[in-house]
């Protein structure tokens, strides 16, 4: 179960930390296989983001109740298509997109988790605290930097 979840959060990860990649590729290298803009999340590393999967994946890992579900679906749904959007808007430069997608994941994980019971909560808080410090990680050894710089003693 553990690994699930891991592998769960490793994509979600993933989908933010390749998103800003896949704004910089040549449409010219688009497989033949990606469907129009209403296809799938299938093509060109936004393959972790299914509203409906992470949904059924926050309903296990935080317990949500059948009254929540549909709230965090609309939630996701949003998000995805907010991303959408801004992937066609091709007049913001490649950090101005990042931002306003860092925006919109901030107001969306504070969107569900104003939705969660305390328990629910701290669960929520775990697993974003988990996902940041996977960031982190993956941002210093993107750098070349190491993740945490050694401490003086």
């Amino acid at each position: 179960m553990l690994k699930h979840f891991l592998l769960a959060l490793l994509l979600a990860a993933l989908t933010c930390t390749l998103t800003p990649f896949a704004l910089t590729q040549d449409s010219s290298t688009a497989t033949p296989q990606s469907g129009p803009a209403g296809a799938p999340p299938d093509m060109h590393g936004h393959r972790g983001f299914d509203p409906e999967r992470r949904t059924e994946m926050l309903t296990r890992q935080l317990n949500l109740t059948a009254d929540q579900q549909p709230k965090v679906l609309d939630i996701l749904k949003s998000v995805q298509s907010q991303m959408e959007k801004l992937r066609s808007d091709s007049s913001l430069s490649q950090d101005d997109r990042r931002a306003k997608m860092m925006d919109i994941h901030k107001a969306s994980d504070d969107q569900i988790r104003s939705l969660l019971d305390a328990d629910q909560q701290k669960k929520w808080d775990a697993m974003q605290s988990r996902h940041e410090q996977w960031q982190g990680h993956r941002q210093g050894q993107d750098s070349g930097a190491p993740p945490n710089p050694p401490q003086q003693q």
